[in-house]
């Protein structure tokens, strides 16, 4: 996301009321849904002892020339062979990102590609990517030491265990989507959350964490959750979206100032008051103790720079970036990323299938607890899984992709769904 040409990144923010609006008007883009999106993302392990700590430099020589900056300062961050850049979580995670498409069997063939490549990368070090969204093995160890993750990790250190788990041990599959016409954007948004709660269960696979069982089927859900709710939790779906971002953006804390050698915010300032002048002048020293000054810079206004960084802050279960980044699913291994990316695609692919969705996905809707922590054993739950796999199989030519690969995920969803009966009702 970058700053429009009418506000330049380095105009200062004059009010909360600026920053409010700025928010609502660039976080949902209206127009035809066109395009779509995916990233993929995995912890890191050695290949012949998962348990072992990561190591910053196996990973960079692994990585080589697409490694990013934060893991090698002036690294020309090359992407992979199909476009996908290559980014490094604070733990050591790896993701590839590229661009979105108009056609989904494109994006699945390149992604596809670059994802056997990065692993191919990884094997040459002796590394490997992990099959779970959260690390079964290792405690949260923080690997990236530029400001932006050193200031995030004291932050949310201050909030309880589950930020350092958040940043260093969990791994996602995001697809993006977009926002849709505006008269289709709220119910685009609520469908999404909606299907929340049965799609975190139908892919759940992060039941495990340091060696020890959770007691939860996505315990990388229970840890997002649990980083900073209730920013990290689902919104209210009630009035505008757009409107409802904005203000929760706004009352969200700092996690970086970005001012001198250390990001550290003071604690509990909100963006809001940032923006309203909390840290005009003599504000500064109120908050920080410190006088105007004393680390070389006054933290005055911030910039709408400073709030675009700040909305990549947020980790709510969808983050309008324009588009909508569904960010509630567990990592998969290998190509399973696939049947939860054409499931939410064609569950998203016409106004009259989200319609359904919706009807289908109603009882587990706001059921995100019991869903993240039974998974498919939570009965009104696996009631709207069920619902929603069929809705999609009868509608995956949608997407574009072969009759075979419509069958391979069609039958994997499917067996899901029927072993969880299967074994509920022996």
């Amino acid at each position: 996301m970058t700053a429009s040409g009418e506000f330049p990144a380095t105009t200062p923010i004059g009010s909360r009321v600026e920053a409010e609006g700025y928010v609502a008007m660039i976080c949902f883009k209206h127009g035809p849904p066109l395009l779509h999106g995916v990233e993929l993302e995995w912890t890191v392990h050695h290949a012949d002892d998962p348990h072992r700590p990561l190591d910053a430099g196996q990973l960079s020589k692994a990585l080589g020339a697409h490694a990013p900056a934060t893991l090698v300062q002036d690294s020309p961050q090359l992407p992979l062979g199909r476009g996908s850049l290559v980014t490094v979580e604070p733990g050591g995670q790896v993701e590839i990102s590229g661009a979105a498409s108009a056609s989904i069997p494109r994006l699945i063939d390149d992604t596809r590609a670059d994802a056997a490549e990065l692993t191919a990368l990884l094997a040459a070090q002796h590394l490997r990517p992990g099959a779970h969204g959260l690390d079964a093995f290792r405690p949260p160890h923080r690997i990236l030491t530029v400001p932006r993750y050193a200031a995030m990790h004291r932050a949310l250190t201050q909030l309880g265990s589950h930020g350092p788990r958040m940043m260093c041990s969990t791994a996602g599959l995001q697809v993006c989507l977009d926002a849709g016409e505006a008269d289709r954007t709220a119910l685009r948004w609520r469908a999404l959350h909606d299907l929340g709660p049965a799609l975190v269960a139908l892919f759940a696979n992060s039941r495990h964490r340091e060696g020890a069982d959770t007691g939860w089927a996505s315990a990388r859900t229970e840890a997002t959750f649990g980083t900073c709710a209730p920013f990290t939790e689902p919104p209210s779906l009630d009035g505008d979206p757009a409107e409802a971002w904005a203000r929760t953006a706004m009352e969200a804390p700092v996690l970086c100032l970005r001012r001198g050698e250390s990001w550290d915010a003071p604690p509990g300032l909100t963006f809001g008051a940032w923006a309203d002048g909390a840290l005009d002048g003599t504000g500064l020293a109120a908050a920080t103790g410190e006088a105007p000054g004393e680390r070389g810079f006054l933290a005055d206004r911030p910039t709408y720079g400073d709030l675009e960084y700040h909305l990549s802050t947020l980790f709510p279960p969808v983050r309008p970036r324009g588009y909508l980044e569904v960010r509630y699913l567990d990592a998969q291994e290998g190509d399973g990323w696939i049947a939860p990316t054409l499931l939410l695609s064609t569950l998203m692919s016409d106004p009259a299938i989200t319609d359904q969705a919706l009807a289908a996905a109603a009882p587990a809707a706001g059921r995100w607890i019991p869903a993240a922590r039974e998974g498919l054993d939570d009965k009104p739950t696996l009631q709207a899984a069920r619902e929603l796999v069929q809705l999609a199989a009868t509608h995956l030519s949608r997407t574009g992709v072969d009759q075979d690969l419509i069958t391979t995920v069609s039958d994997q969803l499917h067996c899901i769904v029927d072993d969880t009966q299967r074994r509920r009702a022996s």
